[in-house]
């Protein structure tokens, strides 16, 4: 298993915001992780990829237990945060050459040159951050998180900021990638769910309350109504409805 999940747990004083949940993802599988805002999908993004130390519980990315080796661990990882923190006062280049040297990326010049064309950020690759649109600032996260070639990618709302065309694009890479790669990716958009994902994981208040092949969901979770469609069952499984 690419991502490993076993009893993973995190509080925050008296509230519980991950509770003791487990699941796995394989290389090649491309899976939604949904929820409200405050179910937990940005603290355990955060616990796999080694940000948060978990209370109880494992994580394991690509065979290797985060808490226990989290550099190596990392280096499997592309990891898009929720809050895309980047340098603005770096050129578009220079900050990807700058993450692919810490990256250890043996072909530094090729790599970037490589991710620059595949994010499409090729017309403002001569600016700096800084001066990027929302859009351009979100496809420099990305492209971060792409530079080293990982095994593993975890992004937490990639296509926010996007207009129609960007979110289009963005949506082909991602699936690009869930050719070889395991990707687990938050979003809100549904659509974009169910134009990508081979399977949706639905968290609510720390608890996994569905996880299922996407075109199985309906079957899998116990319906009012058997016509309900993706919106419909995540309203349903989060109390929304």
């Amino acid at each position: 298993m690419s991502i490993e999940v076993k009893g993973l747990r995190k509080e925050f004083g008296t509230q519980c915001a991950v509770n003791s949940i487990s699941f796995s993802v394989t290389a090649g599988e491309i899976v939604g992780f949904l929820g409200p805002n405050g179910a937990g999908k940005s603290t355990t993004m955060k616990m796999l990829t080694g940000y948060l130390q978990p209370d109880r519980g494992t994580a394991f990315i690509g065979g290797i237990e985060v808490t226990k080796d989290p550099l190596n661990a990392r280096k499997k990882i592309g990891y898009l945060a929720e809050q895309n923190a980047l340098y603005p006062d770096l050129y578009v280049r220079e900050y990807l050459s700058f993450i692919a040297r810490i990256q250890q990326v043996k072909t530094i010049d090729s790599s970037v040159d490589k991710i620059i064309e595949l994010t499409g950020l090729q017309p403002e690759a001569h600016k700096t951050i800084g001066k990027l649109s929302k859009g351009y600032k979100q496809r420099v996260g990305l492209a971060a998180a792409l530079v080293h070639d990982p095994e593993v990618l975890i992004l937490d709302e990639p296509t926010s900021g996007l207009d129609p065309n960007q979110l289009a694009e963005i949506r082909s890479l991602i699936k690009a990638q869930g050719k070889t790669k395991t990707v687990l990716f938050s979003t809100h958009i549904l659509q974009e769910v169910e134009a990508i994902c081979d399977r949706v994981i639905i968290i609510n208040k720390g608890n996994i309350v569905a996880d299922s092949p996407l075109k199985k969901l309906a079957e899998i979770v116990s319906l009012p109504r058997p016509d309900m469609n993706l919106e419909s069952i995540f309203r349903f499984l989060t109390g929304q409805s």
